[in-house]
């Protein structure tokens, strides 16, 4: 997908198929922008629809009713940088310049609300979100910036995973260094780094 609506909603299912039947209802009672549908690990459905606020609305409501939801985020006016960074049209090229604050979460839907409260809250550059597959089903937030800004978004959503009761930690650090920031900015995973020439190397 190229860009998203301002109007999101996730939906997070335990059961595959109770997710795919969740997804057919939502797209045949609203007229969507979009929906987006899949298997994330560990063993997850997500569901993604996207339109104008009244139709995603409708949408949330016929979501909220189905069986094995564990978790769901509805954003009628998502933050800009949250919609890039769902899509991946976000680079990691401020991570390590200013200071870094990281929120985990338990679910994918958290890790998105999160990162609009705290890119709503501060003067943040969100550096990134991390969502599920390769974590576990769990879900990442970095924020670069000032200090006290990053203190702020941090803050804002931790309150906000906290809702969905789905917080595992945050930390600030307020100033990465350089190697961990090569590391950052040149791929999340683990597997993918090691398996590269080290920063710097030959």
């Amino acid at each position: 997908m190229s860009e998203l609506d301002s109007a999101i909603a996730l939906f997070e299912f335990e059961s595959i198929s109770a997710g795919i039947m969740a997804g057919d209802a939502m797209v045949k009672t609203a007229p969507l922008g979009a929906i987006y549908a899949g298997t994330v690990h560990p063993g997850k459905y997500l569901v993604l629809v996207t339109g104008d606020t009244a139709s995603v609305d409708e949408a949330v409501r016929v979501g909220n009713g189905a069986e094995s939801l564990s978790d769901m985020v509805f954003l009628p006016d998502v933050h800009p940088a949250v919609a890039d960074a769902v899509i991946g049209n976000i680079s990691l090229a401020t991570v390590g310049e200013e200071s870094l604050g990281v929120v985990e979460t338990t679910t994918v839907a958290a890790a998105i609300d999160a990162a609009d409260a705290g890119a709503k809250a501060a003067d943040v550059d969100l550096a990134a979100i991390r969502l599920a597959d390769g974590l576990g089903g769990k879900g990442y937030v970095l924020f670069s910036g000032a200090v006290a800004e990053v203190e702020a978004a941090i803050a804002a959503a931790v309150e906000r995973a906290d809702g969905h009761g789905a917080l595992i930690r945050s930390d600030l650090i307020a100033q990465l260094h350089g190697e961990m920031a090569d590391n950052l900015r040149a791929d999340l995973r683990f597997l993918s780094r090691v398996s590269a020439p080290p920063a710097g190397g030959e």
